[in-house]
């Protein structure tokens, strides 16, 4: 296995598609994970680590829409989803860079 930070921190990076293509966001780190995985030392964790971040965004996002009817909660939590979903990816690109295993706070485990 060799050792690539600039893919890991592109993988990290690719989140940030999904300002320009819907669903780009889950689509492209999965791609670059599955293609990598076994090439890439710490690919895997790093991949996983990314497609928990995405799902949970999904899932966190399919909860805020019913709650837009109650007194707007949902909207805030949506606006909140937002900007999580481009700063984090950004954050942990540059721990990435940096040699660390970055971790998404509030992701729910759905890959080990």
């Amino acid at each position: 296995m060799r050792e690539d930070r600039q893919l890991i921190v592109i993988t990290h990076l690719s989140q940030l598609i999904t300002l320009l293509v819907s669903g780009g966001s889950l689509i492209i780190p999965l791609i670059i994970w599955f293609t990598n995985k076994g090439k890439v030392h710490d690919m895997d964790r790093h991949g996983k680590n990314i497609v928990n971040f995405q799902l949970s965004l999904i899932v966190y996002s399919v909860v805020c829409i019913p709650l837009i009817l109650f007194l707007g909660i949902g909207l805030i939590g949506l606006i909140a989803l937002g900007l999580v979903s481009i700063v984090l990816p950004i954050m942990n690109a540059l721990k990435a860079s940096n040699g660390e295993i970055p971790v998404y706070p509030l992701t729910i485990t759905f890959l080990k």
